[in-house]
């Protein structure tokens, strides 16, 4: 039953890392109808994209924040129900009583003062006199060596957004150095003459046959992460080949009773997930962590798995945790939802985060090798390949080499340098390709 009374539609918390989120597109407009947890709007974040459920049934009375802005969490999207606020012109002024005829003499001798310059609205300030940011621009801030206090803030109040603080380093903005105070008895240098202001950079013409569309939020997001881990990590990637005989014929016993039973295919990823898990327990620091001058190693593999997202337009990360109770059955099941959830924009912040060490396959497009980037600040990344039928030298009992047609799959591990050395990841490929050429797991 639709509600009389106004409900507020706020930016929800999605997660205690999330302070903003941008609008991406309202799925119904106002004046329209709509049921309480249907789809209302899509947000995004820097880590996931996400559709917002209606908190209340009714119609559509208010949108007050419009698709392409971001705003504080909390802050109010729009209303379900009530009456729309009503924004009243402002009352003419009256008019003020004519000053007499004055000579035109005593005009010209009284010339009209000149208006004082205006002064420029404060920006919020917290206790301390400095302006009240997120953490997530607090951050970029510290990363560029920018003070906030110098970036213009087209939010709430004054307030700096991401999207501020980031249009600010991408037109070349520095923190100035503070002056230094003159020594005693010594007079005060003057100012250096201002620098002339650089002519703005005027961006590039659209030529013809070109599109431009805005950066999302998340491909900001990754577009940021990529760099910081290049920017962190000393990467080197080692590959490695394996026949996946054994594999696929499991794989086909399988199958049947997977999708009957469970609706779960399972595909060549479950396995090299699982198989991965069982052979991190002996390698530690491939799921663990350079944390300053600690080293973090764990008794659990949080699981990261890469998908993609928009067409192309996203990348995600979600993660299963525990993945070391995880049967076969239990990883491919947990794969399908997290892909599936991903794509369909239902992933939450706390699906994306904690993860100790990540797959990723782009092998499903038929790529045959790559070296991923480190998804920090974990210390490895998997990455498998397409399953290609080669001939491949086999020996028999007997010793004698001889060519057969084999599925094969190159898998490689990018890999931290500073705290995992080659000899190391070589030892791990060489123990997962031997757990995956001699398979004998049941979905157990």
């Amino acid at each position: 039953m639709a509600t009389e009374t106004a409900v507020d539609v706020v930016m929800p918390q999605m997660g205690v890392s999330v302070s903003e989120g941008t609008i991406t597109k309202w799925l119904k407009q106002e004046g329209e109808q709509i049921e309480a947890d249907e789809p209302l709007l899509e947000i995004s974040t820097d880590k996931v994209d996400t559709e917002v459920p209606s908190p209340a049934s009714g119609t559509v009375t208010q949108i007050l924040v419009q698709e392409g802005e971001t705003v504080a969490v909390g802050t109010k999207l729009g209303q379900i129900g009530g009456a729309a606020a009503e924004t009243s012109a402002p009352a003419a002024p009256e008019p003020e009583p004519e000053a007499p005829a004055e000579p035109e003499a005593a005009a010209a001798q009284e010339p009209e003062p000149e208006p004082a310059p205006a002064t420029p609205a404060a920006a919020p300030a917290s206790d301390n006199g400095k302006a009240f940011v997120s953490p997530v621009v607090a951050r970029i801030a510290s990363e560029h060596g920018v003070d906030p206090n110098q970036v213009t803030g087209t939010g709430k109040g004054g307030r700096v957004t991401k999207k501020d603080i980031l249009a600010f380093v991408e037109s070349g903005g520095a923190q100035a150095a503070p002056a230094q105070p003159a020594a005693p008895g010594e007079a005060a240098a003057p100012p250096p003459p201002p620098r002339p202001a650089a002519a703005p950079v005027a961006p590039g013409e659209t030529r013809p046959g070109e599109t431009v569309e805005p950066v999302t939020a998340m491909r900001r997001g990754v577009a940021e992460h990529m760099r910081r881990s290049l920017d962190t990590s000393a990467h080197v990637t080692s590959a490695i080949e394996v026949d996946f005989s054994k594999i696929v014929a499991a794989r086909e016993t399988l199958k049947k009773d997977f999708q009957a039973n469970y609706g779960v295919n399972p595909t060549y990823l479950a396995f090299v997930a699982k198989a991965s898990v069982e052979i991190l327990r002996d390698y530690p620091y491939i799921n663990g962590e350079l944390r300053g001058d600690s080293i973090v190693t764990r008794n659990f593999v949080n699981l990261g798995i890469a998908v993609e997202t928009q067409e192309g337009k996203g990348l995600i990360v979600p993660v299963i945790r525990n993945a070391e109770t995880l049967n076969l059955l239990g990883v491919a099941k947990a794969i399908a939802d997290l892909a599936d959830r991903a794509r369909n924009k239902k992933l939450v912040p706390d699906d994306v985060q904690g993860g100790t060490f990540t797959i990723t396959n782009p092998g499903g497009y038929g790529t045959f090798h790559g070296t991923p980037v480190i998804n920090q600040p974990q210390s490895a990344i998997l990455g498998t390949y397409a399953l290609v039928k080669r001939p491949w030298v086999i020996t028999d009992e007997n010793g004698n080499d001889a060519i057969a047609i084999k599925p094969i799959m190159n898998i490689t591990l990018t890999y931290d340098h500073r705290l995992v050395d080659g000899a190391y990841a070589g030892r791990f490929l060489r123990d997962l390709r031997e757990l995956l050429e001699n398979w004998e797991g049941d979905g157990d």
